[in-house]
């Protein structure tokens, strides 16, 4: 069952697709994913291409359902199955327990950068003043300009757009963050930020769970790899 200090536990964890265009065939993809996540550390996902990986992630997040197995988190002092949970368990748990940081952006148009970083931090409470200031710094922290930061980041590069998603992603104190290749793209000095960053969240108490496929990355942050491979089918392996 999970704990403050182990606060998600996956098991026996199966999803396949349907392949609506090939005549309803169904395509698995994982069976009997099993690992936990402990406060403090960072668990990478490992695997080649294809395997799962980011297929876990987005189902712990909510956004693919799940065929079989439990995704058990420790949610304000109770334990939720997200695996089961109705829509709005899954929204308390998003706002409260699990952030999700990952390399694309995704935000309503004619919001100013500064705001779309601190409105996480407001939805949990946080004064909005007090929000954006933490934002700026963020933002400041991943060498964005500060002549940006009343812009929407429809216009920016693409890297400036990551840039404001991972300082988004980050801003929060979720005691469990998903990591989806936040380092991607990145140049070498910005790369070192976020690995920064990671640490710092580590060192806070976080349970982090990530994807990295750049190896010297994945190197510097895991504690220790979840071979997703070996969770594939009998009938895919």
């Amino acid at each position: 069952m999970p704990t403050e200090q182990q606060p998600l536990i996956v098991r026996d964890l199966a999803k396949s697709f349907t392949m609506h265009l090939q005549g309803g065939r169904s395509l698995p993809v994982l069976a009997n994913a099993g690992f936990a996540l402990k406060a403090g550390e960072c668990a990478v996902l490992a695997g080649p291409s294809g395997v799962g990986k980011s297929s876990i992630l987005k189902m712990i997040y909510g956004n693919y359902a799940v065929n079989s197995g439990s995704i058990a988190v420790w949610h304000e002092g109770a334990v939720i199955d997200l695996a089961t949970a109705e829509p709005r368990a899954v929204m308390a748990v998003r706002k409260r327990t699990i952030g999700y940081v990952s390399q694309f952006l995704s935000v309503v148009p004619r919001v100013s950068t500064r705001d779309i970083v601190a409105e996480p931090m407001i939805a949990r409470g946080i004064d909005r003043q007090e929000a954006r200031e933490r934002a700026e710094t963020l933002l400041a922290r991943l060498n964005l300009p500060s002549r940006l930061f009343d812009l929407p980041p429809a216009t920016f590069s693409g890297g400036e757009q990551q840039r404001v998603n991972i300082a988004r992603g980050f801003s929060t104190n979720h005691p469990i963050l998903l990591l989806d290749e936040p380092t991607a793209s990145l140049d070498s000095a910005n790369r070192d930020v976020v690995l920064e960053i990671i640490s710092e969240k580590k060192a806070e108490g976080v349970a982090l769970l990530g994807i990295f496929h750049d190896l010297d990355t994945r190197e510097r942050v895991a504690d220790h790899l979840i071979d997703v491979s070996a969770f594939a089918p009998a009938q895919a392996a």
